[in-house]
């Protein structure tokens, strides 16, 4: 199978090396150079992942990331110069898979698609209706709802609320959130977990949003 990635990179040395090593690998390859078409490239083609630099010019990959993430559950793999947690923080809240600092060697950067491109494609053995309270989760149909309003989640973020749905009760681990949901090879570090348990409370309406409860030095559990 062939996967399609879409590059967003405005340097366009380093995009032209990217797109002859993905190539080389296998993949194929769309470049885009700014912000704004790398978005309506994003938004008009199917692609398997998204690769997008944070400093771009017309709209920058923050912004992208976020309008994207509004109608698409498209893998976005952020590409940036600063490793600052408040850089890494904003790209996960705007709805990024995961994330990686230039300069960065080529084998991490097709290491890190092919954990996402396993984890994507891994499918849950058995579907089944899950229930906590008045959260449904419909795995066959992948939608989950609260009172019969569904909610807008991300794979992630759907992934996430059924496994503390599934283990409702009991408290998950950080390790097993990651292995779960993130893969068992996953390079996503520990605190991406927050930032995700927080893209949850958002979205589930009060006092829904309480049920997610904090065990501090060990994990998350779904109870009231």
């Amino acid at each position: 199978m062939t996967y399609k990635i879409l590059l967003v990179e405005d340097e366009k040395s380093i995009a032209r090396f990217m797109e002859l090593e993905l190539r080389h690998e296998q993949f194929e390859v769309t470049v885009a150079y700014d912000g704004r078409s790398g978005l309506a490239l994003a938004l008009a083609e199917a692609f398997d992942v998204i690769l997008l630099d944070v400093m771009l010019p017309e709209l920058n990959g923050i912004e992208v990331c976020r309008r994207v993430r509004k109608t698409s559950d498209t893998p976005i793999l952020l590409i940036t110069a600063r490793d600052a947690v408040m850089d890494r923080v904003a790209g996960l809240d705007a709805g990024a898979d995961d994330y990686i600092v230039k300069p960065f060697a080529i084998e991490e950067l097709l290491a890190r698609i092919r954990s996402i491109l396993r984890r994507v494609s891994t499918v849950i053995p058995k579907k089944e209706m899950l229930r906590y309270k008045e959260i449904s989760i419909d795995e066959a149909a992948y939608q989950a709802q609260v009172n019969g309003e569904v909610l807008q989640l991300t794979k992630t973020e759907f992934d996430l609320l059924a496994l503390l749905i599934r283990n409702k009760e009991r408290v998950c681990t950080r390790e097993q959130i990651l292995t779960t949901v993130w893969g068992y090879d996953s390079e996503v570090e520990t605190n991406v977990i927050d930032v995700y348990i927080r893209h949850l409370r958002a979205k589930l309406p009060p006092p829904y949003n309480d049920y997610i409860e904090t065990v501090r030095g060990v994990g998350y559990v779904m109870r009231q």
